[in-house]
Order: C-alpha cells, then sequence, then structure tokens
C-alpha cells in the first residue's frame, strides 16, 4: 500500500454527538463530520464510514476512537481508544504550543487544563453536575420551548442578566423556571443561563489555579454559542481576544484521536 493511500482517523463519541476527523500522513484534515447522533450513535457512526469508504476507496484506514462512549466502542470491535482530555492536548502540543489554559464544554461534562512549563498539565474534569454542561442549555431552551440556536440568538440580544444558581444545576433550573413563570424576556434569561454555566465551570474547575490566557475554547457550546464566549470574558475579566476559539475546535479530541494514530498498524 503506497503511504499517501494511509488515512488516519479520529471518533470522538459523545455524550450527544459524534465527530469524525480523516487525516493525511501529513496531518493536513482532508475529512471531517459533525453530527448529533440522539443516542443512536451506531448507526449514525455505520452510515458515515460507509460514505468514508466510497469517498477514499482505495485507502486504508488507522482508525483511533475517543469519547464518553468510545470506550465500549473500542472494546467492542477492538481499536485504540484514547481518552478525550489526552487526545485535545495532543492537538493543543502540535497546533498551539503556547496555550496557558483550555477550556471544554460538552454534552454531559467540562473540562479545564491548565499548562506550565516543565509541568504535567493539570486537568480538570466536572462530571457530577450537569449545570455547568451542553445538556443543561439543552435542558433550558427544551423549557423554554425553543432550540438551542434561538436561545444562543436570545442571548446576544439582551437587556438584563438576572441571577441564577452556579452551584447546583438543579437549583439553576428552579430558578430558571422561575423566571418563566414572571414573564421575563426570553432573550434575558437567554443569557442568564449561559452566564450562570459560565460561572459554574469557572467556580467549580478552577479551584487554585488562575485561568490565564493564552485561553483556547473548545467544544460544541463555545463554538457555537458566542454569548457563552462572552460571559466567560466578561467572568474573567480579560479581553476578547484573550479568549480563542480556533479553526475545528469543537472537533478536538476526534482531531487528537487521528493523531494519536501515528505508530498504529493500518486495520
Amino acid at each position: 500500500m503506497e503511504t499517501n493511500k494511509i488515512c488516519r482517523v479520529g471518533i470522538d463519541i459523545g455524550s450527544t454527538t459524534l465527530k469524525i476527523i480523516v487525516l493525511n500522513l501529513l496531518d493536513e484534515i482532508i475529512y471531517k463530520v459533525y453530527r448529533r447522533h440522539k443516542a443512536d450513535f451506531n448507526n449514525i457512526l455505520v452510515d458515515e464510514l460507509s460514505k468514508l469508504l466510497l469517498i477514499y476507496p482505495d485507502s486504508v484506514f488507522r482508525v483511533s476512537v475517543t469519547g464518553s462512549a468510545g470506550m465500549g466502542l473500542s472494546e467492542h470491535i477492538d481499536i485504540p481508544f484514547i481518552q478525550e482530555v489526552v487526545a485535545s492536548i495532543h492537538v493543543l502540543k502540535k497546533e498551539f504550543p503556547d496555550t496557558c489554559t483550555l477550556i471544554d464544554i460538552g454534552g454531559e461534562d467540562a473540562k479545564m487544563v491548565f499548562f506550565e512549563k516543565g509541568k504535567q498539565p493539570d486537568i480538570r474534569m466536572n462530571g457530577s453536575c450537569a449545570g455547568g454542561t451542553g445538556a443543561f442549555i439543552d435542558q433550558m431552551a427544551d423549557l423554554m420551548n425553543i432550540s438551542v440556536e434561538e436561545l444562543a440568538k436570545q442571548a446576544g440580544e439582551y437587556d438584563q442578566l438576572y441571577p441564577v444558581a452556579s452551584r447546583c444545576g438543579v437549583f439553576a433550573k428552579t430558578d430558571v423556571q422561575n423566571l418563566i413563570s414572571r414573564n421575563i424576556p426570553i432573550a434575558d434569561i437567554s443569557i442568564s443561563i449561559l452566564h450562570t454555566v459560565a460561572l459554574q465551570c469557572i467556580t467549580t474547575l478552577a479551584r487554585g489555579c488562575d485561568i490565564k490566557p493564552k485561553i483556547i475554547c473548545t467544544g460544541g457550546p463555545l463554538t457555537f454559542i458566542p454569548a457563552l464566549r462572552r460571559s466567560f470574558v466578561e467572568l474573567l475579566e480579560i479581553e476578547e481576544s484573550d479568549l480563542i476559539l480556533p479553526e475545528n475546535s469543537e472537533y478536538f479530541p476526534a482531531w487528537g484521536a487521528a493523531l494519536n494514530n501515528n505508530d498504529e498498524q493500518p486495520a
């Protein structure tokens, strides 16, 4: 097999989305997929891999998987697994070596990684409460009977910020329900939701560490909701330019999984 016919594939199966990145041997992204799977990730994965085989029929694929649902797949079909934060760190070390802080908000967890020269990355994860995650934003959008896209749009047009409990997702939901019952404008509720997500991430994950620029944002909510990024900027009292949304930010774990395939045998 010619080396230019070998593709490295990273698959990230998270709680709500499936992402695929394909790299050539020059580490260039040549194909990518981002889909919400609605708990049907097996059929969606088969569908997407079938498309990949049609697009690159003469290629051999080196495959690695990551994500909250990725370990089970790895064990079932015997392909390499890499923990998602470790995968993202691979991308940062290669593409953004001067990063000081990584903030990653996923569907059911949130992560921060602090980098200091001469030390191992300090990885913080919050998986015990959905309050600072994409799942909470989804739930609050459902509560208001709007889409997450509409919530994101509305949040950019707010007039007033209202307090929402930031230490517990259950209490936060109660506060949001109270705002809805008071007929508070949807725009104001939306920004209040995003503000409490940012606040919970900061207070839960940054204990004992300073969130210093250069700060890289990854994960679907931070990628697709500008008002959420602005909430972090305001709470951290930093410049907007200190908070960086890199290209392909929603694909970092899948990208890192593909990079992890350098020493794997074709499969």
